[in-house]
């Protein structure tokens, strides 16, 4: 295997692929300092991205989704397999590579200890069956919930995904900000934020609450006051409230909104 990248995902996944008992031929990296670094705590060696290539049954691009393209068109065309880990961008990107192929882990990767993958799902496709197989071998030693999906369901899922997770976690950075800004304590939210989630995965359908969920619109009118000074706070308060209102209560649809 070859890791091309030297941030944050190519960090965890050389651990986890090192510690599953994957050769690791070298990491790659446009900063050379950088792929030193990694390369020193992965035990292979770092090559400057330009430079001629070991060999490797596997070339995984671990770069942002803005660089897939630029990196892969500096690879050489000569039949390795070659793989992104992108779950929002196609396999078009690598079309300079007879042999491609994506394995997304839906996961948000931070500093601090390796990730343990066991629990992380695994989206992966290909466009060959041999590219596949090697694909699904490597994902299925690192990960027990290993998926095959095509690129619209992976569209779908990272769409879904990106809904389920950043829009919350935002939220809930703007409510902490606001509270912060008013002297008052903003831990005090940590309590129902992790009670919510919970129940959430059980049944997300009966975990939401609030006043859209009970129709109350005095409160959500006087809540929009309140954000006043926040314009685009009270727009995304307001969408998100006329959306819980208009599913859980739809004969308020075509009223006039918040």
């Amino acid at each position: 295997m070859l890791l091309i990248g030297a941030g944050r995902l190519s960090f965890h996944l050389g651990h986890v692929l090192r510690k599953a008992g994957f050769g690791l031929a070298g990491v790659v990296g446009r900063s050379l300092a950088k792929a030193e670094a990694l390369g020193k705590e992965l035990a292979c060696p770092a090559i400057h991205l330009g430079a001629p290539l070991p060999n490797a049954g596997l070339r995984i691009l671990a770069v942002s989704d803005d660089a897939i393209q630029a990196v892969a068109e500096m690879l050489p065309a000569d039949g390795t397999p070659v793989i992104h880990l992108s779950g929002s961008n196609s396999l078009e990107l690598l079309q300079a590579h007879a042999h491609r192929g994506v394995m997304w882990p839906m996961h948000s990767f931070g500093t601090g200890e390796p990730a343990d993958f066991s629990t992380i799902p695994l989206v992966i496709d290909a466009d060959d069956e041999a590219t596949l197989a090697l694909i699904g071998n490597m994902a299925s030693t690192l990960s027990g919930h290993v998926v095959q999906l095509p690129m619209e369901q992976r569209q779908r899922l990272h769409l879904s995904a990106v809904m389920a997770s950043n829009f919350p976690v935002f939220l809930l950075r703007e409510a902490s900000r606001l509270l912060t800004g008013h002297g008052i304590d903003a831990t005090l939210l940590h309590p129902l934020w992790k009670t919510a989630a919970e129940r959430a995965l059980q049944d997300p359908d009966k975990a939401v609450t609030g006043p859209a969920r009970r129709g109350d619109v005095n409160t959500m009118a006087k809540q929009l006051e309140l954000l006043a000074d926040e314009p685009e706070l009270r727009r995304a308060y307001a969408a998100l409230s006329n959306l819980i209102l208009h599913t859980y209560h739809p004969e308020t649809r075509g009223q006039q909104d918040l």
